[in-house]
């Protein structure tokens, strides 16, 4: 997800539908341009659309790679976005692989499942796929040591823009809760459209072993964006350091 501060071309766009952020009266504007969409906040810039995604590919990449020898996998992705985390998620998992995403706003849910289904090749299709509608930081809360893997591209990253709540998901609480809810040795992968020292050093304090990783917005050209792949250790609390 990134804001993108782009009048000319959301001039030139269609509104094709609006999806209420559940929890701040908020609203995310569904825009179409010649054959491509994008999602933006109203009253902003240009969240995401369907021709940028290099960069939420490789935050699925970079983790399920280091899960995919594992007898079946379970994965959590914070945020639906246009799909494209999901299906690459996918790509990179066996047959015995369930991958759990969670979507703060139904709308969202809605577009993916209808125009938006066919940009990313319809992951919501596939078998080893479950939707729910709600707050991945309530799901994060509620597992102990259920995931091999946690993905969040919720919200631009640790500066958020849509929703005050999501600040708790990057937060020393927030990051607590996501290391438990790991299995060992599980990796919680973080999307974000700019670095963030104060946040890498908080995945240590936690526990985590982090690596920062910067990728093109597409194309290997435009806006470098940050993924850390953070690692829980073997046991409790081991980690905190660089790898």
């Amino acid at each position: 997800m990134l804001l993108i501060d782009s009048d000319e071309t959301m001039d030139a766009a269609e509104l094709v539908d609006t999806a209420e952020i559940p929890g701040n009266g908020g609203e995310l504007q569904l825009f179409k341009c010649d054959e491509e969409y994008s999602i933006s906040i109203k009253g902003s810039g240009v969240l995401m659309n369907t021709w940028a995604h290099q960069s939420e590919d490789a935050l699925a990449e970079l983790a399920c790679r280091k899960i995919s020898g594992r007898t079946q996998p379970r994965v959590l992705i914070g945020g639906r976005g246009r799909g494209f985390t999901l299906a690459a998620a996918l790509r990179h998992l066996g047959e015995d692989a369930e991958v759990v995403v969670a979507e703060l706003v139904p709308g969202v849910v809605a577009w993916n499942k209808g125009v938006l289904g066919q940009y990313a090749k319809h992951p919501l299709q596939d078998k080893r796929t479950t939707i729910l509608e709600g707050d991945v930081a309530k799901r994060i809360r509620s597992q102990k040591q259920n995931y091999d893997a946690i993905l969040l591209d919720v919200d631009n990253g640790p500066n958020g823009l849509t929703r005050k709540k999501n600040d708790w998901l990057y937060s020393t609480d927030g990051l607590t809760e996501a290391y438990n809810s790991l299995r060992p040795e599980g990796i919680l992968a973080v999307w974000s459209a700019a670095t963030s020292r104060n946040f890498m050093e908080r995945l240590r304090k936690v526990g985590f072993k982090v690596k920062q990783t910067r990728v093109p917005e597409q194309d290997n050209k435009g806006d470098l964006h940050a993924i850390w792949i953070a690692e829980r250790g073997l046991y409790s609390g081991e980690g905190s350091r660089c790898f």
